[in-house]
């Protein structure tokens, strides 16, 4: 798959994953399949895995792993709290699950801190 694509398999377990946690809402970032907590990017699927936002100390231990990645759509250099999830069968995201939690968690805090929310939800990434 290159890297202009995605996995449309991914993207039905991950509406499945995530449609289950109270507040996320699909949307899309760049034409990709995202998903979107209080107004904010938390997840996306990418080429053959899932961006993640996850809190800095748990990308790092999830960077210990076969299947994760740091996530670099479209050549972006590197981003701390950003990792790619690369599973083959997409049934093996629910797996995944409480990375998704840590994540909508962590993102959900982001909020918080920075006072922001759905009024500032960037449209352009909505569409």
């Amino acid at each position: 798959m290159n890297k202009t694509s995605y996995n449309k398999n991914h993207k039905q377990v991950l509406d499945t994953i995530l449609g289950r946690i109270k507040g996320v809402e699909p949307g899309k970032m760049f034409g990709f399949p995202a998903y979107y907590i209080e107004g904010r990017l938390f997840a996306c699927v990418y080429g053959d895995g899932v961006g993640v936002k996850v809190p800095e100390s748990l990308a790092r231990k999830l960077l210990e792993k076969e299947h994760v990645v740091p996530f670099q759509p479209m050549g972006k250099p590197r981003m701390r709290e950003w990792v790619q999830l690369n599973r083959s069968r997409s049934s093996d995201y629910e797996r995944d699950e409480d990375v998704f939690a840590a994540s909508v968690k962590h993102v959900s805090s982001l909020n918080k801190k920075a006072g922001t929310g759905p009024a500032n939800r960037r449209t352009d990434e909505r569409q």
